[in-house]
């Protein structure tokens, strides 16, 4: 009978030398995931900061999806152009004003600007869906270059109970990254191929959107009060970094703004907030009624953006110290 063999047991020299080739394999992942991340960046906000060509802008841009379409093809471009402005915007589809005032924050640390124009949308003042939930979504962590500030953030966010230990955790390591299916296409909404699209009015289309942005219908009245508190707060912000704030609601066909479930109580509630900091709300929901404005049915296609920029945005940029001070109600 063959006597058995005695493996040793192994050294903890070579079980360290195994941990850091382990550690600088996934340091090495880690760092071809961060080269993808800016070779592929597009849409992302903090890759727009990242590889901002200026440290300043006139204006700034912050808002969600509905905001999008003013920077599609070459639209900001002409916008810049006949306004004679400089303009970043950083609006992301699905996102409320808690990821909002956290990109803000990462922008004003190292850039400026003389504006800002929040374009703001109710649903994304109804749940942490779009707040919270946003910020932990590991696929737009996938697409967020490193930052340390961000990181410090998101991991204040985590100690108040605002987000779980998972999102600092997952952001700082990097593994949203390493694992992220679309690593090698580029971070473009695919609703930017349907800019030049007319939209063909739906009344099942319109009624499936809100049910999407509107889970819960109005939801909690405290829910709202919560997030009017940040966006309070992100207003502070921009103001204290030396920014004119314009508060605006864009085009939106009746038949999906009808739908919006307490939209009246949510105006009221937003322009208490306003009338308390000397801003009001410029409201030009009730703009651009043809369907041939949109693309879908609720986001303004090339033909609405060019009227909207034409006959509002640029003579708003040019003149916002007037408009601010002036009547907030747009005329439809």
């Amino acid at each position: 009978m063959d006597e058995a063999i005695a493996i040793p047991p192994p050294r903890g020299r070579t079980i360290l030398q195994f941990l850091m080739i382990g550690l600088g394999l996934y340091l090495a992942l880690c760092a071809l995931a961060e080269v993808l991340v800016y070779r592929n960046g597009h849409d992302n906000p903090f890759f727009k900061i990242a590889t901002a060509d200026r440290t300043h802008y006139d204006w700034l841009i912050l808002g969600a999806s509905h905001a999008m379409p003013l920077a599609f093809d070459d639209a900001e471009a002409k916008i810049e152009m006949a306004a004679g402005v400089s303009i970043l915007n950083l609006a992301l589809q699905g996102v409320g004003p808690l990821y909002n005032d956290v990109v803000l924050e990462r922008f004003a640390r190292d850039h400026s600007a003389s504006g800002l124009v929040y374009v703001v949308d109710s649903f994304a003042f109804r749940s942490a869906q779009w707040n919270e939930g946003r910020l932990a979504d590991a696929e737009l962590l996938a697409r967020t270059p490193f930052d340390p500030g961000v990181a410090r953030r998101l991991l204040a966010e985590s100690i108040k109970g605002e987000l779980p230990p998972e999102t600092p955790l997952a952001y700082v390591t990097g593994f949203p990254k390493i694992n992220n299916r679309g690593r090698f296409s580029i971070d473009l909404w695919e609703s930017a191929s349907l800019f030049d699209r007319r939209y063909r009015p739906s009344q099942t289309a319109a009624a499936d959107r809100i049910a999407y942005l509107y889970p819960q219908g109005a939801g909690e009245p405290a829910v709202l009060e919560h997030y009017l508190d940040v966006f309070t707060g992100l207003i502070e912000r921009a103001e204290s970094a030396g920014m004119r704030v314009l508060v605006v609601k864009l085009p939106l066909p009746r038949t999906f703004s009808d739908r919006i479930p307490g939209e009246v109580d949510f105006d009221a509630a937003l322009e208490d907030r306003l009338a308390a900091r000397g801003l009001r709300l410029l409201d030009f929901s009730g703009q651009l009624q043809d369907a041939r404005f949109y693309f879908d049915s609720d986001h303004l296609g090339r033909q609405g953006v060019e009227a909207f920029a034409a006959e509002t945005l640029v003579p708003l940029l040019r003149l916002a110290d007037d408009v601010t001070s002036g009547a907030g109600q747009a005329s439809e």
